[in-house]
């Protein structure tokens, strides 16, 4: 059945904010058909005609367009009607975006620049108007731009088009209060129907809309996410995506826009986490979204609430490998690595974390980490345990897990279910070199103390 969207965290308080008081679509209304407008405020742009005056602005660049809208009221007037013909719209809109005659990286840093320096054009204009209309008059503007638009572009993974939206929407709501930007996101989900295509990716079986799950992934990254500089912005728009959501949801939205894609079409990649060992580079967006939403601090996400939410993740589509859930936790840093495992102790589910502290000593054998960070982690996780029975207990347990561990592996190397490249009995051969080297940094710490 399909879940209800929870709309309490960007619906809107209907009450006055700091801009209510600002002109409304009027501004617009009798400025940019006028002629008649008092031209006492344009200085030494008095005796120009309206033409010549564009004219001029053509061989002016963004910045300086920008610049010169600040001069006076009736002037930012004048540069609002230059972006409205067709001739300023046509020279201001670039629409460069799939152009693969330049070198990527030069063309790419140019187009996003170009489209930074806009957003503080348009930031500037229209200071005056409130939210809403500021909004709408911006839309109205970039409307003809279809590669701006959630289904717009015929080939969006090779398009700049979403990218430079972004940057474009980042540049004008900079330094923007929190009501505002729950404006924005509002009207975004209302102009994209954003919330329904993500009821609609959700609450199907993974994988049967992937040209839906694909577009949510790049709009969501390339115009919401990807171009903040600070941690606490990027935060606050994931907030916005996943928070309406029940928390099996949004463990599949996460999956859907930082987990692994193809190579080939960019498409999500469902089975990746439960058929093989995988590694860093298709777990790093994930990591990095769950340390962004438990590092920022922000009063709508609790710590409980990140793991509950790793816990979801760890079953999307179904249950992952165990190597990949350790994985996972160790990208995602030592707080959050400990909380898991601590929540996990303090709901006796001791056993399986003994499992779990098999497969983190397995992926840092694996990737050359430190093994006393594993020992140490353990040494860490034995002081929630309130006895010393429990404690004994789950010493036992990681005992039993290494032992059970290796023979299930053994199983399956004598069985002759070996892959081309000898997996399984190269895990097996990490498994027993971790275990060798975990044990032996419990020796080192268990004689340390005598030794002084």
């Amino acid at each position: 059945m399909a879940s209800r969207i929870n709309t309490s965290f960007t619906l809107i308080p209907n009450q006055k904010y700091r801009r209510s008081n600002r002109r409304s679509n009027s501004y617009f209304s009798d400025t940019l058909g006028s002629e008649s407008q008092p031209l006492s405020t344009l200085g030494n742009f008095k005796a120009l005609p309206l033409e010549i005056f564009q004219i001029i602005l053509r061989y002016l660049s963004v910045k300086d367009i920008s610049m010169l809208s600040m001069v006076s009221k009736t002037v930012s007037q004048h540069i609002i009607n230059y972006i409205s013909t067709s001739s300023g719209s046509k020279r201001l809109l670039l629409q460069d975006f799939h152009n693969l005659e330049l070198p990527s990286k030069r063309q790419d840093s140019a187009i996003l620049e170009h489209y930074r320096s806009l957003g503080l054009l348009f930031k500037r204009c229209t200071l005056l108007l409130p939210t809403r209309e500021r909004l709408k008059y911006i839309h109205r503007i970039l409307a003809e731009v279809s590669c701006f638009k959630f289904n717009g572009c015929a080939a969006p993974i090779q398009c700049l088009g979403l990218p430079c939206y972004g940057m474009f929407l980042q540049t004008l709501t900079a330094g923007w209060d929190e009501l505002e930007c729950h404006r924005v996101y509002n009207f975004l989900c209302e102009l994209t129907d954003l919330s329904r295509k993500m009821q609609t990716v959700v609450c199907s079986k993974p994988g049967s809309a992937r040209k839906l799950e694909l577009r949510i992934r790049l709009f969501c990254r390339s115009v919401l996410l990807d171009h903040w500089i600070h941690q606490s912005d990027s935060a606050f728009w994931l907030t916005r995506i996943l928070k309406p959501w029940p928390m099996v949801n949004q463990a599949r939205l996460l999956y859907i826009i930082f987990g692994p894609i193809s190579p080939q079409d960019g498409q999500v990649v469902w089975q990746k986490m439960i058929e093989e060992p995988t590694d860093e580079s298709s777990l790093k967006g994930l990591a990095d979204a769950i340390k962004l939403l438990y590092d920022t601090g922000t009063k709508e996400w609790t710590a409980d609430d990140v793991i509950s939410l790793i816990d979801e993740l760890s079953v999307v589509p179904r249950e992952w490998l165990l190597e990949n859930n350790a994985r996972l936790l160790i990208l995602s840093g030592n707080n959050i690595c400990f909380t898991f495992m601590a929540s996990k102790a303090v709901n006796g589910r001791a056993i399986e974390l003994a499992k779990l502290i098999v497969f983190l000593a397995l992926v840092c054998e694996k990737e050359l980490y430190c093994m006393d960070w594993a020992v140490k982690m353990m040494q860490k996780v034995c002081k929630v345990f309130s006895t010393p029975v429990e404690r004994n207990n789950f010493l036992q347990s990681v005992a039993n897990a290494f032992a059970c561990v290796i023979m299930e592996m053994l199983q399956s190397v004598m069985s002759g279910d070996r892959d081309e490249d000898d997996r399984s009995f190269l895990n097996l051969f990490h498994l027993v070199h971790a275990q060798a080297n975990f044990h032996k940094e419990v020796l080192y710490l268990t004689m340390n103390p005598l030794s002084t």
